[in-house]
């Protein structure tokens, strides 16, 4: 039997909870089994930035594992993933990833993943930043991860917070080459009712 599509995703500490949590609700409309791993911190953040409870995000996912859990199936290169998103990604976690420094699960499945050389997507939530921040967004991307700060797009006129964040997952979900049917891309074609805004030396 073939082995059905699995992605990692990752919740930890920084703020931006929603990304992972929508990531999962999109994932599971595509059929994706997904392996969530939340941290003691990105369940603190849970709790202060949304209403729901973890249960709420765990009921979410096709397989739940413990941080501390560096025996389960991800922390190894034999288990096939398609890839790995952490969304949002802390600085403690990016620099863990960029030094290799496997204390607990999701740096652990973050590592493998770059040793497997499948896609590591990181949305970092951290500004402004510092010389050392940079120097460790430079480390882990010549290990082979995607930096992908969930910079908003305006663009596609978001009427919403949630539209912003579903641009944003829609985005990282590319860089994992899996396509969650968005319908928001741009095309080079502006709409008929939108104001000529090249006009005005505003390009998209």
């Amino acid at each position: 039997m073939a082995e059905p599509t699995r992605v990692i995703v990752a919740i930890t500490g920084a703020s931006g909870a929603v990304y992972g949590i929508r990531a999962l609700d999109k994932l599971a409309d595509a059929g994706v089994e997904t392996h969530l791993v939340i941290t003691r911190s990105g369940i603190a953040t849970l709790s202060h930035e949304t209403d729901l409870s973890v249960q709420d995000v765990r009921d979410r996912a096709g397989v739940v594992h413990s941080p501390n859990d560096l025996g389960a199936s991800i922390s190894s290169g034999s288990f096939p993933v398609a890839g790995m998103l952490v969304a949002p990604c802390s600085v403690r976690t990016l620099s863990g990833i960029a030094n290799s420094y496997d204390e607990d699960l999701v740096v652990r499945a973050a590592d493998v993943t770059l040793k497997e050389r499948r896609r590591l997507v990181l949305l970092l939530r951290e500004t402004p930043l510092h010389a050392g921040h940079l120097r460790l967004m430079s480390q882990v991307t010549e290990s082979g991860a995607v930096v992908m700060p969930p910079v908003p797009a305006f663009y596609t006129r978001p009427a919403s917070v949630e539209e912003i964040v579903d641009d944003t997952v829609d985005r990282a979900l590319d860089l994992l080459g899996l396509d969650a049917g968005s319908d928001r891309r741009w095309t080079g074609e502006r709409s008929p009712t939108r104001q000529d805004t090249r006009r005005e030396g505003v390009r998209p």
